[in-house]
């Protein structure tokens, strides 16, 4: 395929077949197919093959070839022969005795072989008896290198000291005495550069999966017969024992059944605190065990672990999502067959007032050459370019032109909590004393003891003090807490359940906040409770008012519980909440949003947030967050501020209006040259000036865009 309408082709043809419904994705170059029994993928694959292009079912873990790494070769190379031939047709001071026929050589290497794929894409689609802009650019190169070497060859144009003189009179010429080879060349050389940048973005496209399996643990210790053995995860099997020690990752997804810890399911659920597990609880694989050893029994593997349905949603919702396409492309179902017809009708037309068949051919070849679409083929990657330029000076990274389109029409924009509007990093958010006691102290005495343990919540409160005192006969009782000596003093610091274990009377504390609470307690009584929690971003609360001027919805999503979630949006001015989703909950939002008519962008960074990222039209990642999540947007976000969420918007946006006003004047320039071209009234000079006007026209408007601003620069 080399455009989407090649993709809207093959869809057309396959569910033309009884019983079938399919979506052919053009930037993962897969199709999707529902059918019937009775159908079978020979069948199908057949369809493919005779609607002209080729299928094969899909192999795990097949390597694709790079197209941009073969075509960045290819561009480079049609830059560096075209701006010769380019400037020494343009510029008469440049003409040396010859230099036509140096310019045929290098332009037959850039139309006929760098330029190859558009003539066999236009042959393909001929045999079909269909158009796109790849017929264009083939029969306007074609026919403005052929007639230039039947010009040099059977008229004038190939005298040794022939000159192209400056002569912008709209008047009949000589066409036998000029050559279009810098059209040809200026067109093949621009749209490869196009393709270049489409290729780049398409082939980030099976990124996300590739991130996906990296999550997951290489190599788990296996427990037979009472030892262990390191083996490779891909041989575990339902129903094994795997050992887990902190710091490493759940080989599986199972039950614990030995052990006691806080494991790290953030990347996986999005649940921003460490979850107590002990015997009988669910462990997801991915997660990451803190503290103490586990032994864990594998009830899903392989494919049917959590981690591989996430990584099959963000597949299904990459293929499920229709890739917009091109406005060029969308043009030219009606913009090339007209274009031909005109020249068809040009040559008739001089041929019946009885123009000789030279001048009737060079107007109907001139209609071509000036439809042909330079500045067309420049439109988009120049203001790309630019537009994504600026974008990576402040940290936004856009994959293609498609995402702007869908930027443009977001409507909806839904949030992660962990991690995209917070942090996900623990710290005190609030200390609660009791009477005659300071804050200080009671901070002092928690971070002495919770020195001892590796639990996030007790490195939290061990980082808010500047320095901790020796702790003695430090004692760990896992998921409840911890106590020791404290310059002679016995001191406990745990949860409340832990606290009220030591029959201390009970502190009536003024209210429930949001967070882990851990008790201080001290031989004869509570001291005081400390208050853990995820931190908010400072910039989410401007980030999302300055979203809602921009007309868009905000909706939180969150893996917390719902007084969590709630406490959270109301304090960044987010009114619509959903908590407690799984990542599987995520993608069904994003669907019931979709599904009541809005186009949706997500914003995420866990494992967690993949699927959902992919589901959504528009999916924004978080650049700190994991290689899934960033793999799976469209645009990546490498600030930890949530403006530049806000600035992706405006950008997108930016860009796409600047794309648009390229394309109207590009197809402006060529649908008022071709009556000229028509009249037999345009010389290659005026159409090489104009040409040349066009393209400076677009690069100019496109370099406009180097002038955005970001919101937190103003």
């Amino acid at each position: 395929m080399t455009c989407a309408s090649c993709a809207a082709r093959i869809e057309k043809k396959l569910n033309k077949v009884d019983g079938v419904i399919a979506t052919v994705n053009y930037s993962t170059e897969k199709a999707t197919v529902e059918a019937p029994p009775g159908i079978s993928t020979d069948r199908l694959i057949e369809v493919v093959t005779q609607a002209g292009y080729g299928a094969t079912m899909p192999v795990p873990e097949a390597v694709k070839a790079d197209e941009a790494a073969e075509l960045k070769p290819r561009v480079l190379w049609a830059f560096a022969l075209s701006i010769p031939v380019v400037a020494v047709s343009m510029l008469p001071v440049l003409q040396f005795p010859g230099w036509q026929w140096v310019a045929l050589v290098l332009s037959a290497v850039v139309v006929l072989w760098l330029g190859r794929n558009f003539h066999r894409a236009a042959y393909v689609n001929a045999r079909h008896g269909t158009t796109t802009m790849d017929t264009l650019v083939s029969m306007g190169t074609l026919t403005a290198f052929a007639w230039s070497v039947y010009a040099m060859v059977f008229g004038h144009a190939g005298m040794i000291g022939m000159k192209h003189e400056f002569s912008f009179d709209l008047a009949q010429q000589d066409a036998l005495g000029f050559i279009y080879f810098e059209a040809a060349v200026t067109i093949i050389s621009f749209l490869l550069l196009g393709r270049y940048i489409e290729a780049r973005a398409k082939s980030e496209s099976g990124a996300a999966m590739r991130a996906l399996l990296e999550v997951g643990a290489k190599q788990a210790s296996l427990l037979v017969d009472g030892e262990e053995r390191r083996v490779d995860v891909k041989t575990l099997r339902a129903g094994d024992l795997i050992v887990v020690r902190p710091g490493e990752k759940v080989a599986a997804d199972g039950v614990v059944v030995e052990g006691r810890s806080a494991v790290d399911a953030s990347i996986m659920t999005g649940e921003s605190l460490p979850v107590e597990v002990e015997p009988g609880t669910d462990v997801v694989g991915g997660s990451v065990n803190t503290t103490g050893r586990l032994v864990v029994r594998a009830t899903a593997v392989g494919e049917q672990s959590q981690l591989a349905r996430i990584a099959r949603m963000v597949e299904e919702a990459q293929t499920g999502k229709a890739d917009v396409q091109r406005l060029a492309d969308k043009v030219s179902g009606i913009f090339v067959p007209v274009v031909i017809a005109i020249s068809a009708l040009t040559l008739a037309g001089h041929l019946l007032v009885g123009h000789g068949v030279t001048m009737s051919l060079s107007a109907a070849i001139a209609v071509l050459i000036i439809a042909c679409p330079c500045a067309l083929g420049l439109a988009t990657p120049s203001a790309l370019m630019v537009g994504t330029g600026r974008g990576a000076q402040l940290g936004i990274v856009i994959r293609g032109p498609q995402v702007l389109e869908r930027a443009r029409r977001v409507q909806t924009i839904a949030f992660d909590k962990t991690g995209t509007i917070t942090t996900g990093q623990m710290s005190v958010a609030r200390v609660d004393t009791a009477e005659s006691v300071g804050r200080d102290e009671l901070l002092e005495l928690a971070a002495a003891v919770e020195s001892g343990s590796e639990h996030p919540i007790a490195q939290a409160i061990v980082a808010s003090v500047d320095q901790n005192r020796p702790v003695e006969d430090f004692r760990n009782t896992p998921g409840r807490g911890v106590e020791g000596r404290v310059d002679g003093r016995l001191v406990y610091a745990g949860s409340p359940a832990y606290i009220a274990a030591l029959g201390h009377p009970a502190v009536e504390w003024p209210d429930a906040p949001i967070g882990s609470i851990v008790e201080v307690a001290d031989e004869s009584r509570v001291l005081g409770r400390i208050v853990v929690a995820d931190t908010i971003k400072p910039s989410a609360a401007r980030a999302i008012a300055q979203l809602k001027d921009l007309g868009l919805h905000p909706v939180l999503l969150s893996g917390d519980n719902e007084r969590t979630a709630r406490a959270v949006a109301a304090e960044v001015g987010i009114d619509e909440v959903r908590a407690g989703v799984t990542p599987e909950g995520k993608v069904d939002v994003i669907k019931e949003l979709q599904a009541d008519g809005r186009q949706v962008a997500m914003v995420g960074d866990g494992v967690n947030d993949a699927a959902a990222i992919a589901q959504a039209d528009l999916g924004i990642a978080m650049g700190t967050g994991t290689d899934a999540a960033i793999a799976a947007g469209d645009i990546t976000l490498m600030r930890h501020d949530l403006v530049a969420a806000v600035d992706a918007v405006r950008l997108s946006r930016a860009t796409l209006r600047t794309i648009k006003s390229n394309l109207v004047w590009a197809f402006g320039y060529n649908t008022a040259a071709v009556p000229l071209a028509a009249l037999g009234m345009l010389t290659p000079i005026i159409a090489g000036a104009a040409m040349a006007f066009s393209s400076v026209f677009v690069v100019l408007n496109s370099l406009r865009l180097r002038g955005f601003r970001s919101i937190a620069e103003r």
